[in-house]
């Protein structure tokens, strides 16, 4: 049985992100910068009425934007709830999770999924949350 993601752009990647773990999927707003440890870590924002930590998922993948974020895409992740600021939310994709690659390129990731011909890694939101938890900064 195959699952259903939502597939995103943050500069030169795209990643996968598991519709069951989503909340919503908004145009960005205003950031408000603060000073954390976290290098992802831009700032908060209010989204849907709470002010939630605001991840730059092109900065956690060490990637170039070349764009600034348009959406956010709000998830839950453990009973952690992070806004990730995307430049684009490309499209819903319904498809079989695949073990990772024995590269090791992908150290963010949990899996991947087969998108068409491409293979598009499967974010590990789980261990995101522990990483700001770890740096204080998660709710």
């Amino acid at each position: 049985m195959s699952d259903i993601f939502l597939v995103v752009a943050a500069g030169a990647c795209r990643v996968a992100l598991p519709v069951a773990q989503l909340e919503a999927v908004t145009d960005a707003g205003d950031i408000a910068a603060l000073p954390v440890a976290e290098p992802a870590m831009v700032g908060v924002a209010t989204v849907r009425g709470e002010t939630l930590p605001v991840i730059s998922l092109a900065r956690l993948l060490d990637t170039d934007a070349s764009r600034d974020p348009g959406v956010f895409v709000l998830v839950n992740a453990g009973g952690t709830r992070i806004c990730l600021a995307v430049e684009d939310a490309e499209t819903l994709s319904r498809g079989d999770v695949l073990p990772l690659p024995p590269d090791g390129a992908t150290p963010w990731a949990r899996a991947v999924l087969r998108d068409g011909e491409a293979l598009v890694p499967l974010l590990d939101l789980e261990a995101l949350a522990e990483r700001l938890a770890a740096t204080g900064r998660a709710s």
